[in-house]
């Protein structure tokens, strides 16, 4: 078997790629996967570590606030089909699976003109634009929010299946993992926070300025916060400044490396609402509050995490919204009011859809049997 991944731009589309290619090595171990993506993204570290091929084909967004730079949008567009069209006829591969980002639309059009079935996955809770681009030419659509199809024109091919994770075993917060994480013996409650690898100056700020007013009144609960890169350093100044930076309920790192087991061990989790994190949270049945990021592509996160507060899954926080009082009292309502936290855990665990590449892996299997029935029927047809 032969298939292509096409991914780029963010982790939320290159990790369902990779959790993807490997249940299909699961299955197969002879597969030969190759993935498409842009030589200037983060997929090339990502896709390497976890130890496949990756082969790049350039695209580029419109852009709306310098019209002259489209001309090298549209160069590179009529390129990356000339280009695609050679991979596929190179590769010959027998399915071709998009998961996000423009690097979907080369090869899953490349595929359909060479009567390859495809698919495309989205994972956040709007179509965004390479799925709107893709969605004619493909087989399937995978999505992983419910109602994504009222949003697409071709309601017929969608299929909803989660989100790949990576990883979908869920840690228990039993003593194993309270004594490997080094949580002192007087926590009785943990509250994680974090904005993402490179951090998000909004939520250190706010973060910082809560911990430092609420944690030295509350020495039974455990802050533990991840600043990101960027962040690291101004945060630790402002806790010197705050007098705090040796309390033991206290930890603010620039990663968190271990954070499936802070994630089991998290009372109240404050972070984004990318399509992944949500994803991990309902699996994990977290009690969220959830601080979109304003800076995505057509605000997703918003709309992602304004989902789940319809259905009182989570808790919402707009970012230009943000203050210490609101991130105090809904920490509260899901530390101190049972009822409360337990109904966020219920309803969130509704958005958790487990075996997500296990179930893309079955019907692409489909697709295939389907199509190479329907190729020796015509070829029968002909003799």
């Amino acid at each position: 078997m032969k298939v292509i991944l096409a991914c780029g731009g963010t982790g939320g589309h290159i990790y369902p790629a990779v959790a993807i290619a490997d249940k299909i090595r699961q299955h197969n171990k002879n597969a030969e996967i190759l993935f498409v993506g842009s030589s200037r993204g983060i997929e090339n570290d990502i896709v390497r570590k976890a130890g496949y091929d990756i082969t790049h084909i350039e695209m580029y967004g419109i852009n709306r606030k310098n019209p002259f730079a489209n001309i090298r949008t549209a160069y590179y567009f009529l390129a990356s089909r000339k280009k695609a069209a050679k991979l596929i006829n190179d590769f010959k591969p027998d399915f071709v699976i998009g998961t996000g980002g423009y690097q979907c639309y080369p090869p899953i059009y490349a595929a359909a003109k060479a009567g390859i079935p495809s698919a495309v996955h989205e994972s956040n809770s709007i179509p965004g634009v390479a799925v709107r681009m893709v969605e004619k030419y493909v087989d399937r659509i995978y999505t992983n929010f419910p109602g994504l199809e009222e949003k697409l024109k071709y309601k017929e091919k969608v299929m909803r299946v989660g989100n790949p994770l990576v990883s979908e075993n869920i840690i228990k917060a039993d003593e194993k993992t309270r004594k490997t994480l080094g949580i002192p013996d007087n926590t009785e409650k943990i509250v994680l926070s974090f904005g993402g690898s490179r951090g998000a100056p909004a939520i250190n700020e706010y973060m910082i300025k809560f911990i430092s007013e609420y944690a030295p009144k509350h020495k039974n609960i455990l802050f533990v916060h991840a600043t990101g890169k960027n962040g690291y350093e101004i945060s630790q100044n402002k806790l010197k400044e705050s007098h705090i930076e040796n309390l033991d309920n206290v930890r603010v790192l620039e990663y968190i490396y271990n954070m499936p087991l802070w994630e089991a061990a998290a009372d109240a989790v404050i972070c984004r609402a990318g399509a992944m994190t949500i994803s991990e949270m309902a699996l994990g049945q977290k009690a969220c509050i959830f601080i979109p990021s304003p800076y995505v592509a057509e605000n997703h996160q918003y709309k992602n995490a304004k989902l789940l507060s319809d259905k009182e899954a989570a808790v919402l926080i707009e970012e230009k919204e943000l203050s210490t009082e609101k991130i105090k009292e809904n920490v509260e309502k899901i530390l101190f009011d049972k009822s409360e936290s337990e109904k966020m855990k219920r309803n969130i665990s509704a958005f958790a859809l487990r075996g997500a590449s296990e179930k893309i892996y079955k019907d692409m299997q489909k697709i295939i049997s389907r199509d190479l029935f329907a190729l020796i029927k015509r070829e029968e047809k002909e003799r």
